[in-house]
């Protein structure tokens, strides 16, 4: 029999980059505790990105762990062109983005972005350089846009521009995207980020090319997607709450409820939620966190979010590992806080008439009264154990699958244990299902679990019946 202890609910996703781009590293950071590995395609190219996933699922066999992979669009970023040393632009003042590809300077830079000149009206605000700069449109022509400085400052080669105020006429794949997603569907790729979502529609186009090949997950971090975020959240696989921009496109007060809001809507929907940016920043250059930020992770999980993501930390950061680790020792302190004062964890949702949903509340309520040692869900399509996840119940929750592309998709779900099932027939698995609590000491002889499934067995699609077994 071997010994496990009790799996945290909270999932960790970590970035893989420089700092991590190592097989012995990787299987440390599983054995500390990560869940997902994150591929930034904004950075690296598709050998490196090639080289990585090698590195997990060959770190993912040897370990007989259970891990997916994410990998993340860069999407369209607008950029501004190159600019003159010690360019600096005083609030008040005159500025122009123009179409001239000569270097600019104080006066003048090259925006080489005719979608933006097509979308922008007078009065629209461009940000600049992660917000710190930031100007009002004033004028626009076929080839100049007018603008006052707001925010001054210096102006920097390149830096990106945000516009917080525009939904942009553009798809949401670019031409580096399209090659990225030629490369990401023909590996083993559980989750693709799309990022910069506007609208409901950029969903809908990536899914086209995606089709069933992996889970997409949206990235909120533009202001317009507030808008129909409910639509979003119906149409994808799961969000990212991607705090990077969105703090820059919105005043940093509203993010705090705006965070709470995405969390809630996707409970509620069962798609699985990420929190991300910035979650341990200071763990890039320093051994320990701030208080601040383990308070910020604690946060997410109080809310019930699905997973807390790890960025530059994991990726480039100096303390990889160290990062990894406490950020499983605040989830775990947080959860178990939850335990002990039920009323500071995730919020009851709203209840509905709909029947799948309906078992596997009914599943926890009837575990907790027979003081069942977990909920068992047994699943083809993962849809059962999202039913079961939504709850967030204290209940460990073990998932039998015999897919193993669903088994590792369920590496990003909240509270989710997967296992592959290898039998057929409802009696053969719940033995089988068993056997691995009994061998995990999830539960011992004479202790029961609660069996959630679907009847005809092994059918997709359906969540209708219960029963308390006895281990």
């Amino acid at each position: 029999m071997t010994d496990s202890k009790f799996p945290r609910s909270t999932k960790i996703v970590a970035t893989i980059g420089t700092a991590t781009d190592d097989q012995n590293i990787i299987k440390k950071l599983i054995k500390t505790g990560v869940n997902v590995f994150r591929l930034n395609f904004s950075h690296g190219n598709h050998g490196d990105h090639l080289k990585r996933i090698t590195y997990i699922r060959s770190a993912e066999k040897e370990m007989n762990a259970n891990v997916a992979i994410l990998a993340d669009l860069q999407g369209p970023k607008f950029r501004i062109g190159a600019v003159k040393n010690e360019s600096k632009v005083i609030k008040g003042s005159n500025y122009i983005f123009d179409k001239n590809p000569e270097i600019g300077d104080f006066k003048r830079v090259n925006l080489p972005h005719d979608e933006i000149f097509k979308s922008l009206s007078i009065g629209s605000n461009i940000l600049m350089d992660d917000g710190k700069l930031k100007f009002k449109v004033k004028d626009i022509s076929k080839d100049e846009i007018k603008t006052e400085v707001v925010v001054g400052g210096a102006i920097k080669s390149n830096k990106g521009v945000n516009l917080p105020d525009v939904v942009l006429n553009t798809s949401p794949l670019t031409s580096k995207d399209i090659e990225d997603l030629k490369f990401i569907l023909n590996q083993e790729i559980d989750w693709v980020a799309l990022s910069f979502v506007q609208k409901l529609k950029d969903v809908e186009e990536v899914k086209k090319y995606i089709v069933d090949k992996a889970g997409v997950i949206a990235k909120i971090e533009k202001p317009s997607a507030l808008k129909e975020l409910n639509e979003i959240i119906e149409a994808c696989e799961g969000i990212m709450v991607a705090r990077g921009d969105l703090g820059v496109e919105l005043a940093p007060e509203e993010v705090p409820g705006i965070q709470k809001e995405i969390i809630l809507k996707c409970r509620q929907a069962g798609k699985p939620v990420i929190v991300a940016t910035q979650m341990l920043e200071s763990m890039i250059e320093t051994p320990s966190p701030t208080r601040a930020e383990a308070s910020d992770v604690a946060t997410a999980v109080f809310d019930g979010a699905d997973a807390v993501m790890l960025s530059a930390e994991t990726a480039i950061g100096s303390y990889p590992l160290e990062t990894v680790s406490i950020m499983d020792r605040i989830i775990t302190s947080a959860e178990n806080h939850i335990k002990i004062n039920p009323g500071d964890g995730p919020q009851n949702l709203r209840r509905e008439n709909f029947i799948y949903n309906a078992v596997s509340r009914s599943a926890v309520s009837l575990a907790e009264s027979v003081n069942a040692k977990a909920v068992v869900a047994f699943t083809a399509s993962g849809n059962t154990a999202y039913r079961m996840s939504r709850e967030r119940s204290n209940l460990l929750l073990v998932v039998m699958t015999p897919e193993i592309n669903v088994k590792r998709k369920l590496s990003l779900l909240w509270g989710a244990c997967p296992f592959f099932s290898k039998v057929q027939g409802y009696e053969a698995a719940i033995q089988e299902a068993r056997e691995i609590i009994k061998n995990k000491n999830f539960a011992k002889e004479g202790e029961t679990i609660v069996v959630v499934a679907g009847m005809p067995f092994g059918i997709s699609g359906s969540t209708n019946s219960i029963r308390v077994v006895e281990i």
